[in-house]
């Protein structure tokens, strides 16, 4: 008899983003554009930026408890929290293990993938790899990032392409 491959699925899906929003008329009081050059180009409206009392772990905590909801499970049934940042709260610790305290998740192993605009994509890729090879049953995958902490609001050219956000998903076999 032959044995069938385990594949992970996607069981949960979770997102945050701070209450702040900022327009595009909003960045042509600041900056020579408009609604309709940045709209025209990118197709975005607004952006959500953190304020100061924001985090990118709060953030990624949210969207993560969001999706164990969604999944009808447990931070305790989590195995390995991935959280995919650039913008991470601090060097050390690393932001999955804050989230993983945020949640109580003390069975988790916690890992911060560093890959900018990817960063949820690798995470998922090794989620499914941790899944599949047996070595995890359920992992959470977080992309994060609060990256206008770090732009140069009086250049066009960037300023109007950021906002800071959470998107996270339960991987289960």
């Amino acid at each position: 008899m032959m044995e069938m491959a385990t594949r992970a699925l996607i069981v949960g899906t979770g997102m945050s983003v701070p209450e702040n929003v900022v327009t595009n008329d909003d960045l042509a009081k600041i900056v020579d554009t408009s609604h309709e050059w940045i709209f025209q180009r990118t197709g975005i409206a607004e952006r959500r930026v953190c304020l100061e009392t924001d985090s990118c772990s709060q953030l990624a905590t949210k969207a993560l408890e969001q999706a164990l909801q969604n999944a009808n499970l447990d931070a305790a049934e989590l195995d390995v929290i991935l959280v995919a940042t650039v913008s991470g709260d601090h060097i050390f610790p690393a932001t999955s293990c804050l989230v993983q305290n945020n949640l109580g998740a003390k069975n988790a192993a916690a890992m911060d993938l560093g890959a900018a605009c990817a960063g949820f994509i690798f995470g998922s890729s090794v989620a499914a790899s941790m899944i599949e090879s047996g070595h995890a049953k359920t992992v959470g995958v977080v992309g994060v990032d609060t990256l206008t902490r770090f732009l140069d609001w009086s250049d066009r050219s960037t300023c109007v392409l950021f906002g800071d956000g959470a998107g996270a998903a339960i991987f289960q076999a």
